[in-house]
């Protein structure tokens, strides 16, 4: 007598695994539900469909957050790399690959922290695609672009913009210093900023003035590394997107006697919506989403 196989388990449903990434990236049901184009009962109900279909619990929440299981971890490190193969497979099977070249711009300090890996992943869903990239400040960037040099600039303001600019993801400025050095609470704050024009420096200056705090400039660079490398030596403070923070820097705040810094907002400006450009964005969009609260917990 034969011993009948056991049932396989129901095969994982992409758009429940998306919406299930989009609450974690979001770190909100609501949030994620924007994202999305969903109502929060749908993202609620596409969560429990998902918990059903795999027999686990996925997230647990409490009054105040969300967490994930030991499970959602597991389908999380797992689900975004499903999604991007799924994705390179349609791009390969549509018989239509991106070519040519894409003209980028990006602020110093999109090239040096997301972009690469971005690029890493775009190239190999399009690979036919080239990018020429031209790093500078996002303000310079979007004069080329209406010269008509470039096809698309990624660059961020403290402000929100006009309907030119696509807004990708937003998040707080903070003030970053060595985590392994002391700061003279008594000695006016030693800055490490870019060159004008920056909105970062804008923001520092602006947040420091309205608290009457005394200050000194320390540092100047171009680079992104630069004001970086200043703050991990304890040679100034610098203001930097908190996704940026890194092992050996700190956030500073009330405790240094330092106000809280804007909101900075990243956004992708096209010239046009060509199908480069919409894969570029998009891809950008999903690593900004994922990335951006990396000094926090992921939810």
């Amino acid at each position: 007598m034969n011993t009948p196989l056991p049932a396989l388990p129901p095969s994982l449903d992409l758009q429940l695994l998306r919406t299930f990434l989009a609450v974690v990236d979001a770190h909100s049901f609501a949030l994620a539900a924007d994202w999305l184009a969903l109502t929060p009962s749908a993202v609620s109900g596409h969560i429990k469909r998902l918990e059903d279909n795999v027999g686990v619990k996925l997230l647990a929440r409490t009054t105040r957050r969300l967490e994930l299981t030991a499970q959602g971890e597991t389908l999380y490190a797992y689900g975004r790399n499903i999604l991007n193969l799924e994705r390179e497979v349609r791009a390969k099977l549509s018989g239509s690959p991106l070519q040519g070249r894409l003209r980028v711009g990006a602020s110093e300090d999109f090239a040096s922290t997301w972009l690469p890996y971005v690029l890493q992943s775009f190239s190999r869903s399009h690979p036919q695609a080239s990018v020429e990239l031209k790093v500078g400040v996002t303000s310079q960037l979007l004069q080329f672009k209406d010269l008509g040099h470039l096809d698309l600039v990624f660059g961020k303001q403290c402000r929100r913009v006009e309907q030119e600019g696509e807004l990708l993801w937003e998040e707080p400025l903070v003030w970053a210093y060595s985590s392994q050095l002391p700061l003279d609470p008594l000695a006016p704050l030693p800055l490490a900023v870019f060159p004008e024009p920056c909105v970062y420096r804008e923001s520092a200056v602006d947040a420091l003035s309205q608290a009457q705090r005394a200050w000194r400039l320390a540092f100047e660079s171009s680079s992104m590394a630069g004001c970086i490398a200043a703050a991990l030596a304890g040679f100034a403070v610098t203001p930097i997107a908190r996704s940026q923070l890194r092992e050996g820097l700190c956030e500073l705040g009330p405790e240094q006697a330092l106000p809280k810094l804007a909101v900075a907002r990243f956004y992708a400006f096209a010239e046009g919506g060509s199908p480069a450009v919409s894969a570029l964005v998009e891809s950008v969009r999903e690593w900004g989403k994922r990335k951006r609260f990396i000094g926090d917990s992921r939810l």
